[in-house]
């Protein structure tokens, strides 16, 4: 099992403590508040296994349906948190809309908050563990998965609120009411996931910045050749695709161009941890003066 692989499988662990700790804290208050930040874990929980489903994915090598491997497993679980969030956002907000024309007294709000703290400091840890790892290890399931917990730590102090406010002037209506910005708060999150993770299915290019360094690279590396020209990348998980063509002259042998070639990619890969390099060698005369100058 892969470091990613393992982190994900602890997403579901976490998820499903943080549910029945949720729940326990809806069971001994009613809040239709804390109700609906239990139904945000359940997502949770449900996203955890997408996210575990995915990464497993992504880590297959290439074969002959896939020959360019399946790490764009991972955006399409990351498509799914996005939809999900969106549809736990809109049962919160039916549940919040009955609630707000006939709102009850909550029991027990201290110990509940208590408990709603407890499960908030758990998220917000493991948020923090999947965000950092999942910037390392470039995937995208597992950077969904931190935002999203980040989300519910969010949610899980305006719930808190929205508690304490209702028991100290008695208007059991801010309950409801603070559910349904909780709901619209995941809403939010839920468009931002799926906005990013598409990005990716469309195979989105390399920052600017990294397409400089990508640039100094072949430049630094390219002794012999001409230059390189139409250089493009795209991102597809933890896999970064590049190629270019590369001018070299016209007299230069097979054998000579390849070693150049050879450089260059060493030299991307050290950089780029999963990278894939395509190189389109050109003769002096197809130069367009335009691309990477080599040093």
């Amino acid at each position: 099992m892969t470091q990613a692989q393992r982190i994900a499988l602890g997403s579901v662990v976490v998820g499903a403590v943080v549910l029945v700790v949720k729940l326990a804290a809806w069971f001994f208050t009613g809040s239709v508040a804390i109700l609906s930040d239990a139904l945000e874990s359940i997502v949770n929980v449900a996203t955890a296994i997408a996210a575990l489903v995915a990464v497993r994915v992504a880590a297959r090598p290439p074969d002959a349906s896939h020959p360019y491997g399946h790490h764009k497993a991972e955006f399409f679980s990351a498509v799914l948190e996005g939809v999900m969030i969106v549809i736990a956002a809109l049962l919160i907000l039916h549940e919040a809309w009955g609630r707000f024309w006939e709102p009850a007294a909550i029991t027990q709000p201290w110990l509940g908050s208590a408990i709603v703290v407890a499960a908030s400091v758990i998220n917000g840890a493991w948020a923090l563990v999947l965000i950092r790892k999942g910037k390392a290890l470039k995937s995208p399931a597992l950077s969904a998965d931190g935002k999203h917990l980040q989300t519910d730590v969010v949610t899980s102090i305006g719930v808190i609120i929205g508690i304490a406010a209702a028991v100290a002037t008695g208007w059991y209506w801010l309950d409801p009411l603070m559910a349904a910005l909780v709901a619209l708060n995941i809403l939010w999150s839920g468009w931002h996931v799926i906005a990013s993770s598409l990005s990716g299915l469309m195979d989105e290019s390399v920052s600017e910045d990294e397409l400089a360094d990508l640039r100094n690279l072949i430049s630094d590396h390219a002794e012999g050749a001409v230059e390189a020209h139409d250089l493009r990348t795209r991102v597809a998980g933890r896999a970064t695709f590049v190629d270019f063509h590369l001018v070299v002259p016209g007299d230069m042998s097979v054998t000579a161009a390849h070693e150049i070639c050879d450089r260059i990619e060493v030299a991307l890969k050290k950089h780029l941890e999963e990278c894939i390099v395509t190189i389109h060698v050109e003769p002096e005369d197809h130069a367009k003066h335009t691309g990477i100058v080599v040093l």
